[in-house]
């Protein structure tokens, strides 16, 4: 996911409409969820046409092979659907479910400082990727690091408050 902001909150980018599937307006969604058919956990969500965000309602959607197949409301052809291809599909901020202690979104580690066990400041938190072992850290400053996202092991401690990232790293790598 990554942000967007607008005048009403934060939108968060969940996918985009990648193309059509059949004839009577379903679309296939690239999702940048996880699982990747998590994009349908919302049904009320926002498209973007032409930079502007318009409400969205999927009505229907499920795994299609490896991908996400999905009917939003209004569009029932394939011309229809042809339209939307590359619209991104996201939510606001606030749809988001709360988590459990421990866990955190991406967009809530962006931007913190990223100190180590002897607080020698290491950057700031500028991305982050997802390497299927684990996320990983993306801190820059005068160069970039990649950091382990492994709490207990490399990420000894989380404070959004202070908005800072504990690490057990030498920063000389």
């Amino acid at each position: 996911m990554h942000n967007s902001e607008q005048p009403g909150g934060e939108m968060l980018v969940l996918g985009k409409v990648s193309g059509v599937y059949g004839v009577k307006g379903w679309v296939k969604l690239f999702s940048d969820t996880e699982p990747r058919d998590g994009i349908l956990d919302y049904k009320r969500c926002f498209l973007k046409e032409k930079g502007q965000w318009r409400p969205l309602e999927i009505t229907q959607g499920r795994m299609q092979g490896k991908g996400v197949v999905a009917k939003i409301e209004g569009c029932d052809d394939r011309d229809q659907a042809m339209l939307l291809i590359g619209s991104e599909i996201a939510v606001t901020d606030d749809q988001l479910p709360e988590l459990a202690v421990g866990e955190y979104y991406w967009k809530d580690l962006i931007g913190l400082s990223v100190v180590n066990q002897d607080n020698i400041d290491l950057g700031t938190v500028s991305d982050m990727m997802e390497t299927g072992a684990n996320d990983v850290l993306i801190v820059k400053d005068e160069r970039e690091r990649l950091i382990p996202f492994t709490q207990g092991h490399t990420v000894l401690a989380v404070n959004l408050e202070e908005k800072i990232i504990k690490v057990d790293w030498d920063p000389e790598f």
